[in-house]
């Protein structure tokens, strides 16, 4: 049995992800899981598949740990109160899932951490997991009419607050050809401290969101603003340099900054980009202790 409950160990942890929104969580809800696995392995009686039945302990097991969480409100920027958001390396996406971007993508992750914690695990397990109502209503000890209840309105909640062209991204699994484009103009221009040319792969609307700090600066000048003084100017940090990474399928780019007199460059933060119509809609910084699961060095010499 423990063999092959690990079978489905990373699966599990990207539905923990989704559940809990933190990566870190996620690892901590998986061993969880596999622990109430090991000592229930005898009340397995074979009704369920083997992996719904870890899936049904694994959400249960989320929801304990989202049961003791304080909640959060929704707010013009949902990714600005989760602080407890992480980025998901996509290199450790399970190879037999094929992970669409619309179940995984941060916009999507932040919301959904607003919805109440069995609305948030039925809208999991029926429009990500594609469990029909009855299972997901036995799985979580719910009536059929409970379920299709706290389904429509996390819908309705997802439709109020998802950008509107996130359908597009449906069939994606990871950036495309434009994606990786605008990522290696943006890089270059943050390493030259070129403020217009990232002025210009900004949209006007722009949003970042800074999820560890609970900041949010909204429209181009507010983040050009934010920007300059550590970029150009006689106040800046130093000589940038970054390097290039995907998250959630989306693009994404370690900073790292060489401030005067010292031999190496230090990691600042990670930023995942969202990409419309070739400008950057949306940047969500992460600091630079999420650089460890991306295997990304904290220091570097050029």
């Amino acid at each position: 049995m423990v063999e092959e409950a690990e079978r489905y160990r990373r699966e599990l942890h990207v539905h923990c992800y989704r559940m809990l929104g933190s990566y870190t969580e996620a690892e901590d809800a998986v061993q969880e899981t596999m622990l109430r696995a090991w000592r229930g392995a005898d009340t397995y009686e074979g009704r369920s598949t083997y992996r719904a039945w870890l899936y049904k302990i694994a959400t249960h097991v989320c929801l304990d740990l989202l049961g003791r969480r304080k909640e959060v409100v929704l707010s013009e920027a949902p990714m600005s109160d989760v602080p407890w958001l992480e980025p998901y390396p996509d290199q450790q996406l399970p190879e037999e899932l094929a992970v669409a971007r619309e179940t995984i993508e941060l916009a999507f992750l932040a919301v959904i951490q607003h919805l109440p914690p069995r609305q948030r695990a039925v809208l999991v397990m029926r429009d990500v997991l594609g469990w029909p109502a009855e299972e997901t209503a036995e799985s979580l000890e719910m009536t059929v009419p409970s379920v299709k209840s706290a389904l429509q309105r996390g819908r309705a909640t997802l439709r109020k607050h998802l950008p509107e062209r996130r359908s597009d991204w449906a069939a994606a699994t990871e950036p495309s050809a434009e994606e990786r484009v605008v990522l290696k103009r943006f890089v270059e221009a943050s390493m030259k401290a070129d403020m217009g040319t990232l002025a210009t792969l900004l949209r006007e609307d722009a949003l970042q969101a800074m999820p560890p700090s609970m900041q949010f600066f909204p429209g181009r000048q507010a983040i050009l603003d934010m920007w300059s003084p550590v970029m150009a100017g006689q106040e800046a940090w130093g000589e940038w340099r970054a390097r290039t990474t995907t998250a959630n399928r989306m693009p994404a780019v370690a900073n790292y900054v060489r401030r005067p007199g010292e031999e190496f460059f230090t990691a600042v933060n990670l930023d995942v980009l969202r990409v419309e119509d070739g400008l950057i809609a949306e940047i969500t910084t992460f600091g630079p202790e999420t650089l460890p699961t991306f295997g990304l060095p904290e220091k570097i010499y050029d």
